[in-house]
């Protein structure tokens, strides 16, 4: 049965205007400063196959530490008047980290400070995420998420294309390359801030939980108590036992592709402008899959991301020249961004509104927080055997596995909760 697309309300468009601000920080992740580092590892000594592992295990640690944080996080943004401050701590402290991104002169450092910049952005996603369903109604959720996720790959492309024609274009606007460096982290530390406000301006809570005593105990006392629960909801669990496998998969694809092609070899500006184009694919493809999901199964289309991403793997294997490297990021910006949005909306449908920072901050633990499992393969298989390829395509497992336990999920009817 087809749903009627809704007009969208300010707000809606106001929480989809974040998503095009925190873009930018994901897009710099997966493109400039895996270059930037690899210029600072190699020139003090490291080799290309030691800074590939660095980078994977930095991932890696601070996807283990929001898979902990999280959790509580999120939790404790479901009590009244929490969710907003708790997002502004986290965005607006990840932007200000972002922006002191030049000062760090040892590879070292600068890693360190990825990885808290990148523990805040997560956490940030978090309560965002959460905030799906005090800004709209359920059937807006699948178009409201696909269009965050849509104008987040097209708004990205701004600062990114300032930045790549700074650093391209250094010599002849006679700058050095620190003072590029400085130009490009403001800029985008700016970017993020600035379109972190307008949410943050309008949004109100409008589902919360009264904590029972001080907040801190309430938090541990409702997460472990959410724990032992959710094994009895049977779709609740198995979704995000699936979402651990496959979105695990995605999320190592995106914070690896711009580090795997420079550890091949192939030439950087290339690089840069194939995860553009993917960006730019995405944004239609994005909005694509909002509108099918009026008129289609929105599970039916999860499937489909999931087996498109598991043949992305596959090609990876045989992946050594740029042209395919562009192939690779024409297939990713078609799926990508569906997969994202459709997989954030369809759980939010399926858990109880007033907790829903308490289960957004799990569903990171089987997102974001979980993908440390598929950095570390490629870190540890590449450092290994010094065969990337083999290490990329050993994903394809985590998308066979993840769409298996979908499909068991899917033909589960939803929860049903009491009205609280």
């Amino acid at each position: 049965m087809s749903k009627k697309p809704n007009k969208l309300k300010s707000l809606d468009f106001k929480w989809i205007l974040y998503d095009v601000g925190n873009s930018a920080f994901v897009l710099l992740t997966a493109s400039i400063l895996p270059i930037y580092f690899n210029s600072l590892a190699t020139g003090q000594g490291l080799s290309e196959a030691d800074y590939l592992t660095w980078w994977s295990y930095g991932t890696s640690i601070a996807t283990v530490i929001v898979a902990i944080a999280g959790p509580l996080m999120g939790t404790l943004a479901d009590f009244p008047h929490k969710k907003k401050k708790i997002f502004l701590l986290n965005a607006l402290g990840g932007a200000f980290l972002l922006f002191c991104f030049w000062i760090p002169s040892h590879w070292a450092a600068f890693l360190i400070l990825f990885v808290l910049t990148k523990i805040l952005y997560s956490i940030s996603l978090v309560i965002y995420d959460s905030m799906l369903v005090d800004v709209c109604s359920e059937d807006q959720m699948d178009e409201v998420s696909s269009k965050g996720y849509a104008w987040g790959y097209l708004g990205s492309c701004v600062p990114f294309i300032v930045s790549l024609g700074l650093i391209l274009g250094q010599g002849t606007l006679g700058l050095s390359f620190h003072v590029v460096m400085i130009l490009v982290f403001a800029l985008n530390a700016l970017w993020w801030a600035a379109f972190t406000l307008p949410l943050a301006r309008s949004y109100k809570q409008a589902h919360s939980i009264p904590p029972e005593g001080s907040a801190l105990k309430a938090t541990f006392r409702r997460l472990g108590h959410t724990f032992k629960d959710i094994r009895n909801q049977k779709k609740v669990f198995l979704f995000m036992l699936a979402f651990f496998f496959y979105i695990d998969g995605v999320y190592t694809i995106i914070d690896l592709a711009t580090a795997y092609g420079t550890s091949l070899g192939l030439d950087q500006t290339g690089l840069l402008m194939a995860l553009l184009l993917t960006q730019i694919v995405a944004f239609p493809s994005a909005i694509l899959f909002g509108y099918l999901a009026n008129t289609r199964p929105v599970g039916q289309l999860i499937k489909i991301g999931i087996f498109a991403y598991l043949c992305i793997a596959l090609f990876a294997l045989f992946m050594h020249s740029i042209w395919q490297f562009w192939v690779l990021a024409v297939a990713v910006g078609l799926f990508q961004g569906g997969l994202q949005a459709l997989s954030r909306s369809y759980f939010a449908r399926i858990i109880p509104k007033d907790q829903a920072g308490e289960y957004f901050g799990l569903y990171d633990i089987a997102g974001k927080g979980a993908s440390f499992l598929g950095t570390t393969i490629v870190g540890v298989i590449t450092q290994i055997t010094g065969q990337q390829n083999i290490a990329v395509g050993t994903l394809a497992i985590l998308f066979v596995i993840g769409i298996l336990i979908f499909n068991k999920a899917d033909k589960l009817d939803d929860p049903v909760y009491a009205a609280k």
